[in-house]
């Protein structure tokens, strides 16, 4: 990580990545990293991931997942908020290769030094949302416009 921003323990959920200084309106703050997985090879390793309500996988494209479990920086820490102050982009790659396309945490506003950075996961599982997912994927950032639950319904957009 950069000494612009740092990982510690969060207020919201474990660790969480915080400001050092003043991080201004639409700028990349970190690449999100880790082992280049394919769908079918996330599956064998995690399963569906929907009986965690934990992960540190990013999907990159329809072919590709980045497993922040395996070689992840620090990007992996930033935690959910419905109320985010960043949003994680997924920039192709110039040649069109999905192998080389990658996640960027962008700000959307000024964020404060001492400020937690947090974006929307937008997690959208294959399933029925029950209510013990949904208390799976327990939302707990604290913000007033809080939805109680990380999960995304599939109709909705992320």
């Amino acid at each position: 990580m950069t000494r612009r921003i740092i990982a510690r323990r969060s207020p919201i959920h474990g660790n969480g990545v915080f400001a050092v200084e003043t991080l201004a309106k639409g700028e990349e703050v970190i690449q999100y990293k880790g082992k280049l997985l394919t769908n079918d090879e996330a599956d064998d390793l995690y399963g569906d991931g929907g009986e965690t309500g934990h992960t540190f996988l990013f999907t990159l494209n329809d072919e590709y997942i980045i497993d922040a479990n395996q070689n992840g920086n620090g990007a992996r820490w930033i935690n959910h908020s419905c109320e985010p102050n960043c949003r994680a982009l997924v920039e192709e790659s110039p040649g069109g290769n999905p192998r080389r396309d990658k996640v960027v945490i962008e700000t959307i506003r000024r964020i404060k030094p001492g400020e937690e950075l947090t974006y929307d996961y937008g997690i959208v599982l294959e399933v029925v949302h029950t209510a013990r997912l949904k208390k799976l994927w327990k939302c707990l950032c604290g913000s007033p416009k809080c939805t109680g639950t990380l999960l995304k319904s599939k109709t909705q957009p992320a």
